[in-house]
């Protein structure tokens, strides 16, 4: 790039904020909100811990076999040859009888190990010496404690499962339930109010009239506030003049931790959200040097007699109200929830295209993942307009173009996955 275009990205973009200290700026101002929700283990899917949970048995609780074999005391098999009486037969949830010296016991997997034994040995190496006698060759020797599952293999008595903060996951209820834990202490859920603005926005269903367009951004972001666990309440299509904002938005922060809304935070005759926020709190961030995602809010509505609540204004069109929530409103809520936010995952893709223009803004392409014989390529869609919502759906992830950066064919980008913006 020369020292002119250089120049011209950065004066084209003066008031404008990187994502890279909004971000940081926008965490640091949140706080954790109180309250806490007793659960069963099976109804805490996404929910946040509010403490360490300590496990209260190990797991297994027993030494066990870890397959179907013979239960044996591992000195008493001599050579490759051996022979032992199986004096009994022991299933999954059964108690053998105690074993002597030069005894074995049938036994399954997941059943108990009989006392007097340390090892079993699997089926395929015994054999009956005569059939429909209780007697066995052992055809291949075992070491102590082989084919055994040893108490506190999986989880020791006392350790740490999760810190508080943790977000629980499907694999975490697993665990849970394998301890015999019923009921789980959460952090409450968020209350939500997501509003979107315009007056050409109609809800889905009903016949579409001349002019008006179906509201997308309340649809997909009551679904992804959903995934995160948050309690959503909408409110759709606020008209596009300064008193009904008002209103809706004084409603939505009277009932809520957290006010959101799509549209409206530009400068145009009809856009009022911004002036509205700055009445009832403040703006304290405006307009990022992001693409998608440039026209974007964050601030407070009250604060005097009362906690403030966060507000979130995003843009209107999808795809960077996809983009702006899961980069900047994802990880915000996280916090709120008490648990450490995650940067999205991302990996380096080998461009499968070039950009000679450069932005004065990170970019953020929707794209299509592929495989070559030097890697994983990324080759972004055709259509990046920020209106164009099924290309959220058709991309595989996003590849990250800094500011100020010039793309040659198999240059090496960042691709964070499409999964990071959801669940």
């Amino acid at each position: 790039m020369t020292p002119k275009e250089q120049n011209n990205a950065i004066n084209s973009n003066q008031e404008l904020t990187p994502l890279e200290s909004a971000l940081p700026t926008i965490l640091d101002s949140l706080h954790v909100v109180p309250g806490s929700d007793v659960l069963p283990v099976s109804s805490a899917l996404g929910r946040v811990t509010t403490k360490d949970l300590l496990a209260p048995i190990s797991v297994p609780p027993f030494d066990n076999s870890a397959m179907d074999g013979y239960a044996v005391c591992a000195a008493d098999l001599t050579g490759s040859s051996t022979l032992l009486p199986v004096k009994d037969r022991i299933p999954a949830g059964g108690i053998g009888q105690k074993l002597s010296r030069g005894e074995s016991a049938r036994i399954f997997t997941g059943a108990p190990m009989p006392m007097g034994s340390d090892a079993v040995v699997m089926q395929e190496n015994c054999e009956f010496v005569k059939p429909g006698e209780s007697l066995i060759r052992i055809l291949q020797s075992v070491k102590a404690g082989e084919n055994v599952r040893k108490v506190g293999n999986d989880i020791c008595r006392g350790s740490c499962l999760f810190r508080a903060g943790h977000r629980i996951k499907s694999t975490d209820i697993g665990v849970l339930a394998s301890l015999g834990i019923e009921n789980i202490e959460v952090k409450r859920k968020l209350n939500v109010s997501l509003l979107t603005t315009g007056n050409e926005l109609q809800p889905p269903g009903d016949s579409l009239a001349t002019g008006k367009i179906y509201d997308t951004n309340m649809a997909m972001l009551s679904s992804m506030l959903s995934e995160l666990g948050c309690s959503v309440t909408a409110h759709h299509a606020v008209a596009d003049t300064f008193g009904e904002t008002l209103a809706v938005f004084e409603e939505a922060a009277a009932e809520s931790d957290c006010v959101i809304s799509t549209g409206g935070v530009s400068v145009g005759e009809e856009d009022h959200v911004r002036d509205v926020v700055n009445s009832l709190g403040a703006i304290d961030l405006w307009k990022l040097a992001l693409k998608p995602g440039k026209p974007f809010a964050f601030g407070r509505i009250g604060g005097d007699d009362f906690l403030p609540k966060i507000f979130f204004g995003l843009p209107g069109n999808p795809v960077s109200a996809f983009v702006t929530f899961g980069l900047i409103v994802r990880p915000s809520l996280f916090v709120m929830m008490g648990c450490k936010p995650k940067a999205p995952v991302s990996f380096k893709v080998a461009a499968d295209f070039e950009r000679i223009d450069v932005l004065g803004r990170e970019e953020y392409l929707r794209a299509r993942l592929d495989s070559s014989s030097k890697g994983a390529i990324a080759r972004p869609l055709k259509n990046q307009s920020s209106g164009v919502a099924v290309s959220l759906s058709e991309a595989d992830g996003f590849i990250v173009v800094p500011s100020l950066t010039k793309v040659n064919y198999g240059d090496y980008l960042s691709f964070i996955p499409m999964s990071e913006f959801l669940y």
